[in-house]
């Protein structure tokens, strides 16, 4: 007896017509994990402008609690512009080089901008390290701008050697030390933390604040494995 093939039947082409349907309409829904991202950014966004409106703006009008650091900053220039605008950029790339969507469709530009954070990166940190010279705040700067230089390193080569998911968690571990420029200068208005903290203790801050922002970015990597035990 030879075998026959099922016959259609109304509900089974229905079925395929529904699921056929769904199929053509992608479905994008806003995802817990987007949503995380977007309100990280804003509060980047606004600490980054606090920290402009109560360290820079305040520097400029020489706010009395800034005079003498006012006084150094114009003796330092030469060196703090460079320095300024090399961090300024690095920052700026930040959100452009972690846009999905930016490097899915401009994938020459994102490269492009990539070696320039990278450039940026080693001359802000060189010349912070320059600007610390022989004051009591070169530890911290050092080891600040020794961790920038090696998770950037680390970053452009796995870029290179196309190691992508890898380059992903060095660049972020780059640009949480990026951000760690924004980080240490919220207190600023504080006159404790301004006025009576010294300089040693403003180093080791500094290298606190660098440690804290590596170690909160590797437990984010690792966090489901933290959290979530396997079966």
């Amino acid at each position: 007896m030879g075998l026959t093939a099922a016959q259609p039947t109304p509900e089974s082409d229905a079925i395929r017509l529904a699921q056929a349907g769904s199929a053509s309409i992608p479905l994008t829904p806003i995802s817990g994990r987007s949503r995380f991202k977007t309100v990280l950014w804003i509060g980047i966004g606004l600490t980054t402008l606090f920290v402009f409106i109560t360290s820079e703006v305040f520097l400029v009008i020489d706010y009395p609690m800034y005079h003498a650091y006012r006084l150094q900053v114009i003796a330092d220039r030469d060196l703090l512009i460079p320095h300024t605008l090399s961090g300024l950029i690095a920052l700026l790339a930040g959100p452009l080089q972690f846009s999905s969507r930016l490097r899915q469709r401009h994938l020459k530009f994102h490269r492009v901008l990539g070696r320039m954070y990278v450039i940026s990166v080693f001359v802000g940190a060189l010349t912070g390290i320059a600007l610390a010279g022989g004051r009591p705040g070169l530890p911290g700067t050092a080891m600040q701008a020794a961790a920038w230089i090696v998770c950037t390193t680390a970053a452009f080569l796995t870029a290179r050697n196309r190691q992508i998911a890898q380059h992903r968690r060095w660049m972020v571990r780059s640009y949480a030390v990026t951000l760690t420029f924004i980080s240490t200068r919220v207190l600023n208005l504080w006159p404790l933390y301004w006025s009576h903290l010294g300089d040693t203790l403003s180093a080791v801050g500094v290298i606190a604040f660098t440690l804290a922002s590596l170690l909160i970015v590797d437990l984010a990597f690792d966090w489901r494995e933290l959290t979530t035990r396997r079966p």
